[in-house]
């Protein structure tokens, strides 16, 4: 009882311990760390919201004047004439079809490139190409777009006789070229990390290097290999200033890579640096021809998120 009333009677430390006190301090950094982290994340999304934002509510305004049926399927654009058309599907055959001329340059050279890089090469080898290569990618596309002008064009018009100053073909080598790191880098980064142990029972089952990489490290890496594919190909169809320049800027609806063609960024770019002033239908149809361009992208990307899972799961 006597001990009972001691430390009833005693006062309370309520002082808090050093220990506590670190702990706290430590425990309110890490809140705050992972606040801005946070925030630093939301600010993507909302970026990409309102970007998709405004493209749908300057869509929408443009709609209300022109069709929706006639813009996905007239052959005819020609927003800037005194009748103006507006049919979408020369700028995206324009657009496809150097986004094709560009991936049959950049995913076979890209890959092969990955598969050395991850393979064959020795360590001093890799440490020395794969920076020059990502060094590529940060190469300004307006040199890009001079280069295929003034170069590539004039070697295949010594090849091919009577190809146009202005083509699909050159720009669409080009973009290849350009867009080549990004494969090759982030298709060697998912290699790399395929796990030592497959290879190891690779090699122990009698298969070579050759046949360990094709048919045991690329398959497995084959979720990140397609990754890099949709990247490759997003940036291909979002590229501006090669295909502005190389290309052309006159729509025509042909899938004739030698041909000259306008794209959707070509369109854009045209309109956003003339004259036009704000607000008219010719100025709007810069914002239905973006959310073209989003939508295929998205769709691009969602077809490469199914893919990967895909092989992800069977892997």
């Amino acid at each position: 009882m006597n001990t009972v009333n001691q430390v009833l009677n005693n006062p309370i430390n309520l002082e808090i311990s050093d220990r506590l006190s670190k702990n706290f301090t430590r425990h309110f950094k890490e809140r705050v760390i992972e606040l801005v982290l946070l925030l630093a994340a939301l600010s993507a999304v909302l970026t990409t919201a309102a970007i998709i934002g405004i493209l749908l509510y300057e869509s929408y305004t443009f709609f209300e004047h022109v069709s929706i049926v006639d813009f996905l399927t007239d052959t005819v654009w020609t927003p800037l004439f005194e009748n103006p058309r507006y049919g979408i599907l020369p700028l995206v055959s324009g657009t496809l079809t150097v986004t094709g001329v560009a991936l049959l340059i950049a995913i076979p050279i890209g890959t092969v490139s990955a598969i050395y890089l991850s393979e064959f090469a020795s360590h001093n080898t890799r440490e020395t190409v794969k920076p020059i290569l990502e060094l590529l990618a940060g190469v300004p596309t307006i040199v890009f777009g001079f280069f295929a002008l003034l170069f590539v064009t004039p070697i295949l018009q010594s090849i091919i006789p009577g190809l146009p100053t202005f083509n699909m073909l050159s720009s669409g080598i080009v973009i290849g070229i350009m867009i080549i790191p990004y494969i090759a880098s982030l298709s060697e980064d998912a290699m790399r990390a395929v796990p030592m142990s497959m290879r190891e029972g690779s090699y122990a089952m009698g298969a070579t290097r050759f046949q360990t990489a094709m048919k045991v490290v690329t398959p497995a890496a084959t979720s990140g290999i397609v990754a890099a594919y949709i990247l490759g190909i997003s940036r291909a169809i979002g590229e501006t200033m090669v295909v502005a320049i190389a290309a052309g800027q006159q729509p025509n609806l042909s899938f004739n890579p030698m041909d000259a063609a306008a794209t959707i960024t070509a369109y854009i770019v045209q309109v956003a640096m003339g004259d036009l002033p704000h607000g008219s239908i010719g100025y709007q149809s810069i914002f239905a021809a973006g959310l073209v361009l989003m939508l295929m992208t998205l769709s691009l990307n969602i077809i490469g998120h199914i893919t990967r899972k895909k092989f992800s799961e069977r892997y």
